[in-house]
């Protein structure tokens, strides 16, 4: 990824001995929930606080996933804090996908993409995208560099 391309949002997660299997790295997993952890943390960053919780409860939509894809390029261990870059590739009427890159040090550990979509609560129905979630969204759009 060139300095033009860098994300704006990356959240760090400390990567703990609990984390870990009998090989000494992170259990595999948790590596989505890794991510997971880092699409929550970048809707908080966007939406003044506000994350899957609020997002559901408070704002009347849900964001379920629909699909997740994980490529493992290198073990993640508790040497190092796992940033997770996290931003927007594509807005659909009623999804959103994010990339998710981890790095330890620098080093890729695994990447991957993650789509969502707008739902209804108390329904579970599929719904548009809200406006003012478009309007988070749309600025910060990149292309998938896979």
């Amino acid at each position: 990824m060139t300095d033009s391309q860098t994300p704006d949002f990356i959240h760090e997660i400390r990567v703990g001995w609990g984390d870990c299997d009998p090989a000494r790295i992170a259990y595999t997993g948790h590596l989505p929930g890794f991510a997971l952890q880092a699409i929550d943390a970048w809707w908080e960053h966007q939406l003044d606080g506000d994350g899957w919780y609020q997002m559901e409860l408070d704002r009347g939509t849900g964001t379920p996933f629909v699909h997740m894809s994980i490529d493992f390029r290198s073990p993640v261990t508790p040497r190092h804090r796992l940033a997770c870059s996290v931003w927007p590739v594509a807005l659909g009427q009623k999804s959103v996908t994010f990339r998710v890159e981890a790095r330890q040090d620098g080093t890729l550990c695994f990447e991957g993409k993650f789509v969502c979509v707008f739902i209804e609560p108390s329904d579970f129905s599929a719904k548009p995208a809200p406006a003012d979630y478009r309007a988070v969204i749309e600025p910060l759009l990149r292309a998938d560099l896979a």
